[in-house]
């Protein structure tokens, strides 16, 4: 089996050139800049030419796309390149699979949820109620895709971190171990997701889909939520960060959002039911503390 997988060289990108390493399926990894020590193939993939010619060259069977635009805050201001890499790039990866009756696994997000009042984890079949431009794009990325005709899996995720490039954990264990106190909101709550652990789910899901073949991988076809086990607000998620790093000297205190000003509401609840992915390819999903640890050790080892 050939493997395209685009976004290669950011953090979900970057733990699926790990996992590869351990499969006997042939990975392309495509990212629009190169990076140092990695192999690298230059793809925009809003070039449906470019895109198509390297399918054909490397007869790509599946295509991760981990590639997005996710600034969130700034997305308000970049509409139509965000809406060019969320919802009009998805589709041009979508038609090239169904040209060659491939499966498309596409990365989305959390955010597809928000404009309304939800106090129970958020099912697939749940409405998507987007609170901005970049929820908005993903969302119209998903209906892309599923308009495209083609076999795919969309994978819904949240509050991805690893122990590459810049997010929340990383900026936390650099922040509690410079200042005297920290404000971090509590009125936001979802689920933290190891890029590890969602990488490993993505080959899980492409080992099935492989071992159905094109007929029989059909019925595993749609949309799927991927997080870690459990719940937290981002206060909570940063004070585990510290106590797991020994950061003990900063004083994390908990905030309302309004207190940090932001162009775009985020939602306040957004965690995500994952019983259908669990029946479907018999995961067991870690708890978000348990993965937390293992990348915190892993971070504070190398420093």
């Amino acid at each position: 089996m050939n493997i395209l997988v685009t976004g290669a060289n950011g953090q979900l990108g970057r733990e699926m050139r790990n996992i590869s390493a351990q499969s006997t399926h042939n990975f392309v990894f495509t990212d629009v800049v190169e990076a140092e020590g990695l192999e690298t193939t230059l793809l925009d993939i809003t070039d449906s030419d470019a895109l198509n010619r390297l399918v054909d060259a490397k007869n790509i069977d599946f295509i991760v796309n981990c590639a997005a635009y996710t600034n969130v805050d700034k997305a308000e201001t970049d509409e139509a390149f965000c809406r060019l890499l969320n919802a009009q790039a998805p589709r041009i990866l979508a038609e090239a699979m169904r040209r060659v009756g491939g499966l498309l696994l596409h990365i989305s997000t959390d955010y597809v949820f928000g404009g309304e009042a939800y106090n129970v984890p958020c099912r697939e079949d749940q409405q998507g109620t987007p609170t901005g431009v970049y929820g908005q794009t993903k969302l119209e990325g998903e209906q892309s895709i599923m308009g495209a005709g083609c076999d795919y899996v969309i994978l819904r995720t949240a509050w991805l971190y690893s122990e590459y490039g810049r997010n929340f954990v990383k900026t936390m264990l650099e922040l509690t171990a410079t200042r005297p106190q920290l404000k971090v909101v509590f009125d936001q709550a979802g689920t933290p997701t190891y890029a590890l652990d969602l990488a490993r789910a993505i080959a899980t899901i492409l080992e099935k889909a492989c071992a159905l073949g094109k007929d029989g991988r059909r019925a595993i076809c749609g949309i799927y939520h991927y997080s870690n086990e459990g719940v937290c607000s981002w206060y909570d998620f940063a004070r585990a960060i510290a106590e797991y790093a020994g950061h003990t000297a900063c004083d994390i205190q908990p905030c309302h959002s309004d207190e940090f000003p932001s162009p775009v509401r985020r939602p306040a609840y957004s965690v995500l039911d994952k019983t259908k992915i669990k029946e479907t390819f018999g995961l067991r999903i870690p708890y978000w503390t348990d993965s937390l640890r293992t990348c915190v050790l892993e971070l504070t080892m190398d420093n």
